[in-house]
């Protein structure tokens, strides 16, 4: 089809195709303004829910097919819409663009709004962000001259202190950095902005990872590299962080879902039912969420109607298919993973509405 279209294009005249260009042009504009303005109500009335996502950006980025950033950008200009319905007008019209929208609203009020969108319309980037600088300044930047790190091996992890940058740095194995004491007593340098951790792919099963630690984090991996030397003899951090990161997640693990290689007897002290329940009790036995979890994947079970799966593996809770309250028992067979928005979706549902701010987002 793109070979057709092209092909078809080719064969217009210049006034043809610029006339067209203007015309597409309007045609994106409408149509992102439609769009936005039907994404507003989706995320109000949380239609995404009942189509197996837990979250405004799921749907946008795995039904939707929209980039990160895109579906960022779109819903938050959709959540600025529903507060102040004139952006859809103007997005309609070219007087301002999702950047423009994303920029500036942080800032507005129902008070200030309208003199907000006069002032940056038909603004570039650089003029909106000149605006909201002076909504919201900050402090100047410090100047400053600092050599790059020299090369080192590879395998290294030892922390060697670098008397330009005032930091300490692991080996190439870790990609990590740690802020240290300025070298110079006279002279205490201010703390560095925050920054995002990295996390980026390399190679393939190969990643970056980089996060700034604090002192007692600095130390921690310290002591576990110094304990590890007979087993990790050159402090590989990765192989650290891996082997605390495994044991973490088995304690989570057996902490909330009592996953566990060697379960224990079940809790033969309470009192049960035929069916191997607890009566008239919410209590789901470790039995039962060891084999919920094992069968759910550590994956909310919510199926939308249209066969779509829920994606979501955080904010996991035990969810009863019959209501506790309708009778439902704590079996394997009535209990099963929900994220905490499609539980609360679900109870909905058979309950009804839940008052307004109890909504978990």
């Amino acid at each position: 089809m793109s070979t057709t279209v092209l092909s078809l294009v080719s064969q217009l005249s210049n006034q043809e195709v610029v006339a067209r260009v203007k015309l597409l042009a309007q045609r994106e504009r409408d149509a992102t303004a439609t769009l936005i303005a039907h994404l507003a109500v989706l995320d109000e009335r949380q239609l995404y829910l009942a189509e197996g996502c837990a979250s405004m950006f799921t749907y946008c980025v795995q039904v939707l097919h929209l980039s990160e950033y895109a579906a960022y950008s779109r819903i938050e200009a959709a959540r600025a819409v529903r507060k102040y319905p004139v952006i859809l007008d103007m997005l309609g019209d070219g007087s301002v663009n999702l950047t423009t929208v994303g920029l500036l609203a942080p800032d507005l009020t129902p008070e200030n709004h309208t003199g907000l969108l006069e002032a940056v319309r038909h603004k570039s980037k650089r003029q909106v962000q000149e605006l909201v600088a002076q909504l919201r300044p900050q402090l100047s930047v410090l100047s400053s001259i600092r050599r790059l790190p020299g090369r080192y091996h590879a395998a290294a992890s030892i922390l060697v202190p670098d008397a330009t940058t005032g930091s300490r740095s692991i080996g190439d194995a870790g990609s990590l950095s740690f802020p240290t004491p300025a070298l110079s007593p006279a002279v205490e340098a201010p703390l560095p902005a925050a920054r995002r951790p990295v996390i980026a792919p390399l190679a393939p099963q190969r990643y970056k990872v980089q996060f700034t630690a604090n002192a007692e984090t600095h130390a921690k991996l310290l002591q576990a590299q110094e304990l590890l030397r007979s087993q990790i003899p050159d402090g590989d951090v990765g192989e650290i962080l891996d082997r605390a990161l495994t044991a973490l997640l088995n304690d989570l693990t057996k902490r909330k879902f009592a996953a566990t290689d060697r379960p224990r007897g079940s809790d033969t002290d309470r009192p049960r039912s035929s069916r191997g329940t607890v009566h008239a009790s919410r209590h789901i036995p470790a039995e039962v969420k060891r084999r919920v979890w094992a069968r759910d994947g550590g994956q909310c079970a919510f199926v939308a109607s249209n066969g779509r799966r829920c994606t979501e593996r955080a904010f996991l809770e035990f969810h009863h298919v019959i209501p506790h309250s309708a009778g439902g028992e704590a079996t394997a067979e009535n209990i099963q993973l929900r994220c905490r928005a499609h539980n609360g979706f679900e109870a909905e549902m058979v309950f009804g509405r839940r008052s307004p701010g109890c909504c978990v987002h």
